[in-house]
């Protein structure tokens, strides 16, 4: 069980969250939580952030049924983020896609 007391939150009270498939291995989106949405997702086993841009608490899959379930937590090695593995119900991006990775290829540039 991973001890939220432990972890290093920034100057905003987040820590980045990074969601893979736990079947897959694909990383699905990059996130942020804050201790309250890290407690929802324990508790739940649901992906639940801190969106930045609405400023509150955001369950991923309450509106669109996308839900994200969580297998494995952990922190990595200095502790400031998380891996998240999830299986998930559903596309993982808001513009439907897999992955929020999907296209936006910076490098190599596509032909």
């Amino acid at each position: 069980m991973i001890e939220i007391e432990g972890l290093k939150f920034d100057d905003r009270g987040l820590i980045p969250a990074i969601v893979q498939d736990a079947e897959s291995g694909k990383v699905l989106t990059l996130a942020y939580m804050d201790r309250e949405s890290l407690a929802i997702t324990l508790e739940r086993k649901l992906t639940c952030f801190w969106s930045r841009s609405r400023q509150e608490l955001w369950l991923k899959g309450e509106t669109s049924g996308n839900y994200q379930h969580v297998v494995e937590l952990r922190a990595d090695c200095d502790r400031d983020a998380l891996l998240v593995r999830v299986r998930k119900e559903g596309p993982a991006c808001h513009l439907g896609t897999d992955s929020c990775f999907d296209g936006g290829r910076i490098y190599p540039k596509e032909d």
